[in-house]
């Protein structure tokens, strides 16, 4: 007779023990750690001396749908942060029917200086795959159904008209509190729209040196954070490059970390503050690294809802004087 009870088969209790904190895992994952929003704080050594501190709020992989009403509020929330800057780094819904939420999500940052650049979820709506195939070296190679285009040149059109600045493959420039910053971005990496804007255009605030008193701060945008996009980045002077796509790795385990970054940028920086092309970042000349900050995002594909050890997030960058 086969038993379940106290004095059945050890192999039987193990599956059974881990068949529940499969379950728990989930029920965490899906329910409880997908909406578990949070504000991350970094601090970056980047202005030159003297300056006071700026606050960058650094928004990403919104990925909304209708109805996310709590995921819309906590963004509209943000403002309270008084950011003198906004950098959204794209993938910002994911339904047809997204843009009104997204408006209302965004309204109160886009009374605030910002800049922002697509991912490849603002161009084309998410298909129902199988979420493993994240885990593959490429996920793109894995043929999908057609995907639904999204309307992208109106979410450019609003963004623009409020004073946010498009950095797809562009070089602008700003005055945030006070401070000149000089502005170079890339379209989506992911998609194979990435183009580094050439240095010294009409476009390009700073002078010959690449480093001039003409600005006080060289900012990079993109949102799949590739090695060739960071590499150029790098190489055109960036003090501080700002990325999302990665999710964070999206589900994560314990005291190891993401399993993907859905690109060719290594696991360890899946997330948070980093240098590149080394790990210790200075402004000494080019042989040294750059900074760079890669948000977990604060969305899903709506195939895919689940986080585990990698909550959702948005960041607040104090950018301070060494």
């Amino acid at each position: 007779m086969t038993s379940t009870s106290p004095g059945a088969h050890p192999a039987v209790r193990t599956v059974g023990g881990l068949a529940l904190a499969g379950a728990a895992a989930l029920a965490w994952a899906s329910l409880v750690e997908v909406r578990w929003y949070a504000l991350r704080e970094v601090t970056v050594p980047v202005l030159p001396p003297g300056q006071d501190p700026l606050r960058v709020l650094h928004v990403s992989d919104l990925h909304l749908t209708p109805g996310q009403r709590r995921k819309i509020d906590w963004v509209r929330d943000l403002a309270t942060l008084d950011p003198h800057l906004v950098v959204d780094t794209g993938d910002n819904w994911a339904h047809l029917d997204a843009m009104p939420g997204l408006l209302r999500a965004l309204e109160p940052l886009l009374t605030v200086p910002g800049a922002f650049v697509l991912g490849s979820n603002d161009y084309l709506g998410p298909s129902r795959k199988n979420p493993a195939r994240y885990l593959l070296p490429d996920a793109r190679r894995t043929p999908t159904r057609p995907p639904v285009a999204l309307p992208w040149r109106e979410l450019v059109a609003r963004l623009t008209s409020a004073g946010w600045v498009d950095l797809s493959n562009r070089r602008d420039a700003l005055e945030v509190d006070g401070r000149r910053l000089s502005l170079v971005g890339t379209d989506d990496a992911h998609l194979d729209r990435d183009e580094m804007p050439p240095a010294g255009g009409a476009d390009d605030v700073r002078t010959s040196d690449g480093r001039s008193p003409a600005v006080d701060l060289h900012l990079g945008v993109t949102h799949a954070p590739y090695r060739r996009v960071l590499d150029a980045m790098h190489a055109d002077g960036v003090d501080l490059t700002i990325a999302g796509h990665t999710h964070g790795g999206q589900l994560a385990i314990p005291g190891f970390g993401a399993l993907t970054t859905n690109c060719d940028l290594d696991l360890s920086r899946a997330k948070g503050l980093h240098g590149w092309p080394g790990a210790r970042p200075d402004r000494v000349d080019g042989a040294g690294s750059s900074w760079l900050h890669v948000s977990a995002g604060l969305g899903t594909s709506p195939y895919a809802p689940v986080r585990f050890a990698c909550r959702p997030e948005a960041t607040l960058l104090t950018l301070v004087s060494p």
